[in-house]
């Protein structure tokens, strides 16, 4: 067992083994299932996410409520034609991100991970960074091994509720647990996975939760683009050598506590943020029937 990142340093060094194996031994013995059974059922959930972040870049996908739509098409669009900013591997990330959202917004099939609203960020990480990589299955389940090992630190320690912490508990969190699976797929330590996912969650510390309308769509669908990216910094980032001044479990305190005192509109309430803005009223007085009423 184990609670703090601390604790799965620790026994990476004592077994000399990666975060990916402490977290499966783990589950094992939670679940009293063989390691092969446990594979099995997360080999499930990768091709669920597989399928989303490949879905809406074959094919326009439109939110229920109409909000968003056709953008994986043409963020895959941008990058095949080759001159892109960021380069082909940042954007197809970015593709494969909003693609997933956009298949979570228009009531498809997803793996929350850690959850809906930010489920892109976590699959398009691995998936990118396996097929840079010219790694196979096994791997990437080994990958959301290690990002659900610190998705359950996060929980035990903070939220990863956006209606609890805010968005920074939800994309703050998914872009953590991609950072640190990326680190150990390129084969860096787990000191330097950890590093990776302090510096990712650290970066967006008080992000807050405001979706327009009250739907997962708007702003929701590009912050899952804008947190794969910031994944894939954090974890070259460590890689380099570069480290967190703060130590991830403290930066995990810090998010928590950061929610507690943010105030109520700002946490998935739909009162503040974007969503109060004369556009964001505008677009719910629409979706529910109503004319926009103007203050004078």
């Amino acid at each position: 067992m184990y609670n703090k990142a601390t604790e799965i340093i620790e026994q990476t060094k004592k077994e000399n083994c990666r975060i990916s194996d402490i977290v499966l031994k783990n589950e094992c013995k939670l679940e009293e299932a063989s390691e092969q059974q446990i594979r099995d059922r997360i080999r499930k959930v990768l091709r669920v996410m597989q399928e989303a972040s490949e879905s809406a870049v074959k094919k326009e996908t439109t939110s229920i409520s109409g909000l968003i739509g056709g953008n994986a098409v043409k963020a895959d669009k941008y990058r095949a034609a080759g001159n892109t900013v960021c380069g082909d591997t940042v954007n197809k990330a970015m593709a494969r991100a909003i693609s997933s959202s956009e298949v979570n917004a228009s009531m498809g099939r997803i793996a929350a991970m850690p959850t809906a609203g930010s489920n892109g960020i976590v699959p398009a990480a691995i998936i990118t960074a396996a097929e840079k990589l010219g790694l196979g299955e096994e791997d990437m389940i080994d990958a959301l091994l290690t990002a659900s090992g610190v998705g359950q630190i996060i929980k035990k320690n903070a939220t990863l509720s956006g209606a609890e912490g805010g968005c920074q508990a939800e994309c703050g969190a998914a872009a953590a647990m991609a950072a640190a699976a990326i680190v150990e797929m390129y084969g860096g330590t787990p000191e330097m996975a950890f590093h990776a996912a302090a510096i990712a969650l650290k970066s967006v510390l008080g992000l807050v939760c405001d979706p327009v309308a009250g739907l997962v769509d708007v702003p929701c669908s590009k912050r899952n683009a804008s947190g794969v990216v910031n994944a894939m910094a954090s974890a070259d980032m460590a890689l380099a050598g570069i480290t967190s001044v703060i130590p991830f479990d403290e930066v995990v305190d810090a998010m928590y506590k950061i929610g507690k005192v943010m105030p109520a509109a700002l946490k998935e309430t739909a009162l503040g943020g974007l969503a109060a803005t004369p556009t964001g009223q505008a677009i719910k007085c629409r979706l529910a029937g109503n004319n926009p009423v103007t203050n004078h």
